[in-house]
């Protein structure tokens, strides 16, 4: 790959096409070090500054790696809240101490503690008002989407991103493309929030909203409790997005002066003043925004719907898996999903007056002590435990296989939980189902999976068929042809590039044509756990689970380009620190895994996400000789300071341009100092001197 450089820098001239959407604003507000009048868009590199930051169980982990950067204070303690939800009811020594470092840390540090018991953190976020409308709010925990429930933008982090935002104040995150989602028609009676996004994940199945943001609009969002929203965006996770953002409305307005009552006058984040802020500034999407998608949903055509088994993207309507007469062995109503006050309310109400069906298991846990309590006053809890339940402490457990009433070999669960993935639960060889609470406790009663009509002894309903609509936006930048190039560069806003860092990255293409390469395809799980792996066998390595061919096809300076879904798996850092040793310094991809992504940009290696190109490569090379790693004569130029890649083929002529998004100079330091982790140490010791 030719690099060329110089300390040039070029002033930032504002270039808007549209409007922005309701993820963009709220970046906008948490991005820091912009160039002046710098609006921000879909694609844009930015660093952030996080309203607040939370990590749990791993908290200890990611403490570690804070003082390995040689940190020794916490940039601002009212930033980030450590909560201990996942393993509580592991009461070993090595859990107990681990606990005990983290207490210790946080007292230390001044930092916002939560001990087990007091439920799950992201519930915890919610109700003592960290995670607040229009602001941003990060979580090293993948289900920090759930923050969108209540228009906050959630998003997850990995732990080098976490112990940077403990040094420093802030991360980076390239703003993604956002789908808008669009909910009309009315729910029908005993249809939940679980059933949109249990429908949701089944209808839309083929990666539609992968790596997006969403924000979910239309008429029936009105007319959504909060405790739905909140599902729903839970399990935004699960379909395969970075975030999914309801709006701010009077609904949610409401449901925060509602608030005000359980907490109080006095606290410090929800109280009279936050909440008249909110109604009087709910921030909104403009009119012209740009969504990369549109997905519409009918709700009047939805009925109860069951994902599984062991996977979030089957989904069938409760009728047609009633009749089938499919016995379970447990249930749970437990987890960050569905173990809500509505929800254990709603469980109580299909089991009162009736008793566990035998040989069933039904667990409950409430989402938080808050919540337990609420219940207990409620009844609902009472309920539950008289019919047979077995209680469980607030916080995580047999969602994540831990603790107690895991499923063993052969054993049909059903839940209210996020994940079924095969295995998650307790054995691999036993099926996982999940659904509603109202679902759940019908099946824990029933004995099989059944809907609530059932245990009254109506029949089930049936269920219709769903009206759904994709429709896919192209925005106009993208184009392939010499004078559109031209055009495209003439109007392209130049931006600073700093010294040390190339304004030109060119390579020769080398196409891997596959999707879903895997992070043990990019470098072999059996060195993941060797911490004494030299970067030559590093480089010798890379690739070879995907092509043993790779390293006698490839040199220095190349540029790999693959298909979609890059870097899926397990999230091992070498992945992309592998292909760094090659010197590639660029991968280009239809599109990445999250985890990938943020890896590769925290270990310096860049990506763009270029799916026009993969089309093109495809249709060049359809009906040939199919080859795993090919050498294209291709050449790819990205134009740093005009956010602009031309690619041009064996003759030189152009075959595509695209306008990219903007690499802020925030990022261009941490690819200079080697990496996120080099780029923390660069500051606090800017801080020191």
């Amino acid at each position: 790959m030719r690099v060329q450089a110089c300390g040039r820098r070029f002033s930032t001239t504002s270039f808007t096409l549209q409007g922005q959407n309701l993820v963009e604003k709220i970046v906008q507000k948490y991005a820091v070090g912009l160039p002046k009048d710098k609006v921000v868009h879909t694609g844009d590199y930015v660093s952030i500054q996080p309203a607040h930051v939370m990590s749990h169980d791993n908290s200890w982990p990611v403490a570690l790696k804070f003082k390995g950067l040689g940190a020794k204070k916490v940039k601002d303690n009212r930033q980030i809240v450590n909560t201990l939800d996942h393993d509580v009811q592991n009461k070993t020594e090595k859990n107990l101490t681990k606990y005990e470092n983290i207490k210790n840390f946080a007292k230390e540090q001044g930092i916002d503690f939560y001990p087990a018991g007091r439920g799950i953190g992201h519930q915890i976020m919610i109700e003592e008002g960290y995670a607040f409308p229009g602001n941003m709010t990060v979580a090293s925990d993948s289900h920090s989407n759930t923050y969108g429930g209540i228009g906050a933008l959630g998003t997850a982090i990995v732990r080098t991103d976490a112990a940077a935002i403990w040094a420093t104040g802030q991360t980076w995150w390239q703003i993604p493309p956002v789908a808008n989602v669009v909910l009309e028609g009315e729910l029908p009676k005993g249809t939940t929030g679980k059933d949109i996004i249990v429908a949701l994940c089944g209808l839309f199945n083929n990666d539609e909203v992968l790596n997006h943001a969403i924000e979910f609009t239309g008429e029936a969002v009105k007319h959504l409790p909060v405790d739905y929203r909140l599902t729903i965006a839970n399990m935004t996770t699960e379909w395969g997005a970075l975030s999914g953002v309801f709006p701010i409305d009077e609904t949610l307005v409401n449901w925060y002066t509602n608030r005000l009552l359980r907490v109080g006058p006095n606290h410090p984040r929800i109280n009279v003043k936050t909440v008249e802020n909110l109604q009087q500034n709910k921030v909104t999407a403009d009119e012209d925004a740009f969504y990369a998608k549109t997905l519409r949903i009918d709700l009047s055509t939805l009925s109860p719907y069951v994902a599984g088994p062991n996977s979030v993207k089957i989904g069938t309507s409760i009728d047609k898996l009633s009749s089938k007469n499919m016995k379970i062995n447990k249930a749970y109503l437990v987890s960050c999903t569905n173990s809500r006050l509505s929800d254990i309310k709603a469980a109580a109400d299909v089991v009162k007056g009736n008793k566990i069906a035998p040989g069933v298991e039904f667990y409950i846990a409430a989402a938080s002590s808050e919540v337990q309590q609420d219940a207990e006053a409620d009844g609902a809890w009472k309920t539950l435990i008289e019919a047979g339940c077995i209680p469980l402490p607030a916080g995580c457990g047999p969602c994540i296989g831990l603790g107690a009433g895991l499923l063993k070999e052969g054993e049909i669960g059903i839940s209210a939980t996020n994940r079924n993935f095969k295995g998650r639960m307790g054995s691999k060889d036993a099926l996982a189902f999940l659904a509603s609470p109202e679902v759940v406790a019908a099946s824990a009663v029933l004995g099989k999976i059944a809907a609530p009509e059932e245990v009254a002894g109506e029949p089930c309903h049936p269920a219709t068929e769903v009206k759904k609509v994709v429709t896919v936006n192209k925005k106009p930048e993208s184009t392939t042809d010499a004078a559109s190039a031209e055009a495209a560069s003439a109007s392209a806003s130049s931006s600073s590039v700093l010294e040390g860092f190339p304004e030109l990255i060119e390579g020769e293409v080398i196409f891997c044509d596959a999707d879903n390469v895997n992070t043990d395809g990019i470098y072999p799980g059996k060195y993941t756990y060797q911490d004494d792996v030299p970067r030559e066998k590093m480089a010798e390595v890379c690739m070879e689970n995907y092509d043993s061919e790779f390293g006698s096809k490839t040199h220095a300076g190349d540029i790999i380009v693959s298909g979609f879904n890059f870097g899926t798996g397990s999230s091992r850092e070498q992945a992309a620190t592998a292909i760094l040793a090659r010197d590639i310094k660029l991968v280009a991809a239809g599109s990445f895994s999250n985890i990938f992504g943020r890896n590769s940009i925290n270990n310096a290696l860049l990506t763009l996400e270029l799916p026009d190109l993969i089309h093109k490569l495809r249709a060049k090379y359809a009906g040939s000789e199919k080859e795993l790693t090919r050498r294209t004569g291709w050449t790819l130029k990205w134009d740093i300071p005009n956010s602009l890649v031309t690619v041009s083929n064996e003759a030189g002529d152009v075959v595509l341009t695209n306008k990219v998004g903007e690499l802020g100079t925030n990022l261009q330091e941490i690819i200079i100092e080697g990496g996120l982790e080099g780029w923390v140490r660069a500051q606090l010791k800017q801080q020191a001197a």
